[in-house]
Order: structure tokens, then sequence, then C-alpha cells
């Protein structure tokens, strides 16, 4: 049990000094001068302090991405460590290109890993191709049978998708949001979008038939300046929802430019963030081989909220796309804010945005700038 003491808290909205009761790996009370008198009760002074919710990261490759190039290519898993230095206490892994070495019940062993080690994990059934490869007979049964499974990802306008035609794609979403509806979650399919034209006019017949915007989770959506206005469009249009890549090239210059301009000139509440961390950026040359690989930093979404505060734009504007957003969107119950009732997912950070605490269901795995949880196989 914790007492957090004179934090100036976001919660993701700027709430002022509180103090927090941690119990049990819950927010038990937020207020001001709270006295509190429990057994192996801690009381930590965090006076001077930013407290804000743990960080979520909707598109992460936690089995590693890659394998463009060759088994060789294949970017290795990610370690809880890495995740936690960031701030990352939810995550919702999903796969990539490679689905023959990297089968999606892999992916569903390393979400549970994850979530075994000390923070929260989700996933996405399938990866690039059609049909999706599923853990079970069915979508509706992977989304019914299976806590972790919140939709299926596919690639659309990439020439690595399987170019799925209207009728395929409303197929899947009938199966998702019917599955959604049965078990009683959102239901989504997660896109990866690519640099090809056209996506969203399919998006949006498929709408017209009957299909509502909430079930299309386009992400990568800064890749270029026509898929960023298009993105946009679907906002402000449709009330879709779009991610953006902190993790990865932008036609902007940078993921935190992207993401100022979409905070601005779209519906806020409908812009999130992640990093594609894990997952590999293959460069391609006119005749389609790869010519060269970089991988995607799972330090992405920190690395943005801090460009965007030092830019000068107020936290509790930011800290929503990887906070609230997601986690309303995505039906995460108990994540993504700071009030009672809520998991203790927290974030600790000094004024001027360096992370120094890191806690997760209640539990430190970060403090003082010091990992003090590990994965199994981390020394």
């Amino acid at each position: 049990m914790y007492l957090l003491k004179n934090a100036l808290v976001y919660a993701p909205e700027k709430i002022g000094v509180k103090d927090l009761l941690i119990v049990g790996g819950n927010i038990a009370a937020v207020a001001e001068n709270l006295t509190v008198s429990l057994p192996d009760l801690e009381i930590i002074d965090a006076k001077g302090l930013i407290l804000t919710p743990g960080l979520i990261d909707q598109h992460i490759h936690v089995t590693g991405g890659g394998g463009e190039g060759g088994p060789v290519s294949r970017v290795p898993e990610i370690q809880l460590s890495k995740l936690v230095v960031c701030g990352t206490t939810t995550i919702v892994g999903i796969a990539g290109t490679d689905s023959i070495t990297r089968p999606i019940s892999a992916l569903l062993a390393k979400v549970r890993a994850l979530t075994a080690e000390g923070i929260s994990g989700w996933m996405y059934t399938s990866n690039y191709a059609l049909p999706p490869s599923l853990l079970s007979n069915s979508i509706r049964d992977d989304l019914f049978l299976v806590p972790e499974v919140l939709g299926v990802k596919i690639a659309h306008g990439d020439h690595r998708s399987s170019f799925p035609t209207i009728d395929e794609m409303l197929r899947i979403l009938s199966d998702i949001r019917v599955g959604g509806m049965i078990s009683g979650k959102v239901g989504v399919l997660h896109i990866h979008m690519g640099d090809l034209p056209g996506s969203f006019e399919v998006f949006t017949e498929i709408i017209k038939r009957g299909i509502p915007a909430k079930h299309f989770r386009p992400t990568h959506c800064e890749r270029n300046e026509r898929l960023f206005r298009e993105s946009l469009a679907f906002v402000n249009q449709y009330d879709g929802i779009i991610d953006i890549t902190s993790g990865g090239d932008s036609f902007t210059g940078s993921a935190a430019e992207a993401v100022k301009i979409a905070l601005k000139e779209a519906k806020a509440e409908n812009i999130t963030m992640s990093t594609d961390g894990g997952g590999s950026m293959p460069r391609f040359n006119a005749a389609g081989d790869v010519v060269g690989l970089t991988t995607c930093s799972p330090s992405g979404n920190l690395k943005a909220l801090q460009a965007l505060v030092k830019d000068g734009m107020p936290l509790e504007t930011v800290l929503p796309t990887i906070t609230k957003n997601p986690a309303h969107h995505l039906g995460l119950t108990g994540k993504g804010r700071i009030e009672a009732g809520m998991d203790a997912d927290l974030c600790v950070f000094t004024e001027d945005m360096n992370l120094r605490h890191v806690m997760a269901k209640g539990k430190f795995l970060m403090r003082n700038k010091e990992i003090i949880v590990k994965g199994v196989f981390e020394e």
C-alpha cells in the first residue's frame, strides 16, 4: 500500500495537487490532504513531481517484427524493462508481415507473459494477410473465447497486403461487430495503412453500407501528406478514430509535429498515438527489393510527449492520446485515467518531464529511474 502525497496530478486533465492512496493494485482515493493510518503503508512525498496515468501503447510488436529481409532480419522480442523505462504500463500486441515464423499463438503467449511479469496486455488477432490468421475457427470465436483479443489486424494500401475487396472487408467487419457484441467488447479492425491511395474511399463506402466508423482503426496515418489529410477528414466527417505512429517516419519530419496538427485540426478525443515498437521499417527500391532496415523504438510515445510539452503544448492536451483516448476507444476497463477505482498504473515525472517512477497494478516497476522489476529472462 502506498500514499503518494502532494503530486501535481494530470488525470489526464490537470486536477491540481492531490494525494493518492494505492491499495491492492487500485487507486483507492484521490483527494487533497489525505490522512490515512494503515499497517504497512508507505508514504511517499511527491511534492514538485507530476503524476500521470501509465502510458498505453496500442500498436507494438512485442514478439518482434521484420522478416522482410529473410530470417536474419527478424526483430527480437521486446523485454519488459524496455517498456517500463519509457512508462508503458499497457500494451496491445500486434503481428506484422511475417505470419510464418511469428504465429498468432506466439503473440498471445508473449502478451500473457508480459501481463504475468507486471504490466497489462491485450492483442489483435491476425496480421497483414487474408484470410485472417486466427487462434480458433473464426473471428467471432477469437473475440469471445480469448479475453486478450480486441479485434483483427489487416494491412491495406500496402504492397505486402492481400488487397482485400470491399465485400471481404465487410465480412470481416461484420464478424468483428457481432463478435464484439457477444463478447462485450468494442470489436475493432486495426488497419496498417500503406502508401497506396484509395483506402479511405473503401472505408467510407463500407460505413455508408451500415458498419459504424468506431470499428475502423487506421494506423500509420502520418505516413504521407495525402494519407494524413484523408485521415483528418475521416475524423471530422465520420467521427472516425485514427492512430499516429510515434516511433516511425512522418511526412512532417516528426510524429510530434503530426500529432500537434491533428489535435488542432480534428476532434482531439479521436486521436491516438502508438510506437510500432519492435516493428521493422524496411526500405524498398524501385524493383521491390529490400535495401535497408531500421527498427521502431518502444520509447516513441514518451519521446513525442516530451517533445510536444517542451515545444509548449499543454500536457493535458497531449496526454490523452496515449492514456484516456486509447483506453476509452478500446474498452480497456480501469486504464487511462487517475481516479478512485481505476488500476494503479502511474508515471511520475520531474517538472522538466524526465520520467522518475513507474507503477503498474499498484507495484513499482521503476523507482528513482532504476528498473526494479525485470522480465523472467532479463539479467
